[in-house]
């Protein structure tokens, strides 16, 4: 370990370290270091065993080390003793390949060596809960439309004030904060990046979301869709690829602006948004959302079908403006390293097969969607996805086969775990058929 390490941790006062790794769930694993132990952590990794998390693997299984990329690391805007390490996991000296921040990698060399860069930024929505997670926090907050509702925004002003201020402490360029769509439901944005960065900054804010909601005796959550009658969490990502000059190549001369490059993109995302639910889609609670008959405020904000439009957010891609695409599919349950991976690798495949996304759809979908009569659906429970994904060739060209192995194992163990719980609603309907 360097002197300049430990004289910078100093300077700054941080005498902990969580050095963390994200599982295949989307599930952050840290273990605590002081200072004084990171010159070990640095050269040989926080020991863990990869059974205890959400990794194909089995008890049997040697030591997993999570390697930090320290210069990677966030320190605590509201316990700044403490620094948050992203890492990469290791086995037998050798990275785990289905790890899914090594995935993000992967893909993200697959793009460069294609020669772009992949710039993203994301819209995390959440709900602010009581602490038991059964109601809203704000019990004022019942109007019909509380979008961009001033007075409930307002009554949260501690808790999103605290979470903004962090993200200008740490520099991330944040610039709006609302009151969303469904009642106790709120967003927050900050700028784009890398894509790798934006997936470990989008990992942290969960994290900070959740932990600043505590602090204030509530709690928050980024469940799709946590309240039946409500607009769900989604997580739009706002996509574009650079050349290695610096230059934004989805500006061009076509419709709205665009590149034929851009065009691409959309074509690949339109292509393998199926195959790709379980990513971006990644629970049973997700298809609830995107499958959701028409919420309180009158629009489920959420896609069905396979379509684009332009500045139209009724559609799953949306073209906001002349120098990037939003993909509005995934929702706040998706894996930020796996989210950036997919969306990455659809865009790269588009290009790869110059794929066509067809004729832009100028309809509202909520509306209209009868008319578009070849738009495929997406899938309506996460076994379809499960099985759309195992189908596909695209995951295992990008992703690698162990990736898909594990993911698809681990998705399926999830499903019938699922099966397994009886709910309320059975007995009440079927108990005297």
């Amino acid at each position: 370990m360097s002197v300049e390490f430990v004289r910078q941790a100093q300077a700054k006062g941080i005498k902990y370290f969580l050095i963390s790794f994200t599982d295949l769930f989307g599930v952050v694993r840290s273990k605590l270091a002081p200072l004084s132990a990171m010159e070990d952590m640095i050269e040989e990794g926080a020991g863990f065993a990869g059974f205890a998390a959400h990794l194909d693997m089995t008890p049997a299984h040697p030591d997993m080390f999570a390697m930090p990329e320290i210069d990677r690391m966030i320190q605590l805007p509201w316990k700044p003793e403490v620094g948050w390490v992203p890492s990469d996991v290791h086995m037998d000296g050798k990275v785990v390949e289905h790890g899914p921040r090594a995935t993000l990698k992967r893909v993200l060399e697959t793009a460069e060596s294609s020669g772009y860069s992949v710039m993203s930024g994301v819209e995390p929505e959440f709900f602010v809960l009581s602490p038991d997670g059964e109601s809203l926090a704000d019990p004022s907050d019942i109007r019909g439309k509380p979008c961009y509702d001033q007075q409930a925004l307002m009554r949260r002003y501690d808790l999103i004030s605290e979470i903004c201020d962090a993200m200008l402490s740490l520099e991330w360029e944040p610039y709006q904060n609302d009151h969303e769509d469904a009642n106790g439901q709120f967003e927050m944005n900050w700028g784009f990046s890398d894509a790798l960065t934006t997936a470990d900054r989008h990992t942290f804010f969960k994290i900070m979301v959740k932990s600043l909601a505590e602090k204030h005796g509530l709690r928050a959550t980024f469940m799709p869709k946590p309240m039946p009658l409500l607009t769900g969490n989604g997580c739009h990502v706002h996509l574009s690829l650079w050349s290695r000059g610096g230059e934004n190549q989805m500006k061009g001369q076509g419709e709205l602006g665009l590149s034929e490059l851009a065009y691409h993109c959309i074509g690949g995302l339109l292509s393998n948004a199926r195959s790709v639910a379980l990513i971006t889609n990644p629970v049973v609670n997700s298809y609830k959302r995107i499958n959701a008959p028409r919420t309180h405020s009158g629009a489920t904000w959420s896609p069905n079908t396979v379509t684009y439009g332009g500045n139209n957010r009724t559609h799953m891609i949306r073209i906001p403006g002349d120098n990037r695409i939003e993909v509005r599919l995934a929702d706040g349950a998706a894996n930020p390293y796996l989210l950036q991976a997919a969306v990455a690798a659809a865009s790269l495949d588009g290009i790869k097969s110059k794929a066509d996304p067809g004729k832009r759809l100028d309809i509202d979908m909520y509306a209209e969607s009868a008319s578009a009569v070849d738009a495929p659906k997406l899938p309506l429970n996460m076994l379809d996805a499960i099985r759309l994904f195992e189908e596909a060739g695209m995951p295992r060209e990008y992703f690698g086969e162990e990736f898909c192995t594990a993911l698809a194992k681990l998705k399926n163990d999830e499903w019938n775990e699922y099966m397994r719980h009886f709910s309320a609603w059975e007995r009440e309907n079927a108990l005297d058929i």
